[in-house]
């Protein structure tokens, strides 16, 4: 068994998809309209057959009143490993990514964190 898929909920799948591709690097791999939102799904340019990032809508109230009390308590809502955390954090405050936290050792792994404009507050990290 292996993880092929997870989410992240997002209150606009336009504007997260642009987040995500055009600031973090990422690369669509599905876009499948379902009416009102789609199945839209998101890549690491390094393994494109990797796990998917599925940017799910928040319109459930479950999963909002989720997304925002885990943002309101400062907690990412996944993370991604990155080989060099100074360069990436770099690189992202040059984009325009804000973060609210920057590169921080703790213990074994160094972390930052951003905001990625659509409700979430994402982790890189380092080990």
């Amino acid at each position: 068994m292996k993880i092929i898929l997870s989410s992240v909920f997002v209150d606009d799948q336009d504007k997260a998809l642009k987040f995500y591709t055009e600031k973090l690097g990422f690369i669509k791999k599905e876009d499948v309209s379902l009416g009102e939102f789609k199945w839209l799904t998101v890549v690491s340019p390094d393994d494109q057959n990797g796990v998917e990032l599925l940017l799910e809508p928040n319109n459930n109230p479950v999963s909002l009143a989720f997304q925002k009390g885990i943002f309101e308590q400062n907690i990412p809502a996944t993370s991604f490993g990155v080989s060099d955390i100074q360069a990436e954090y770099e690189k992202l405050q040059s984009l325009g990514v804000k973060f609210t936290m920057p590169p921080t050792e703790m213990g074994p792994v160094t972390v930052a964190v951003f905001d990625d404009t659509c409700g979430n507050l994402i982790q890189i990290a380092q080990k």
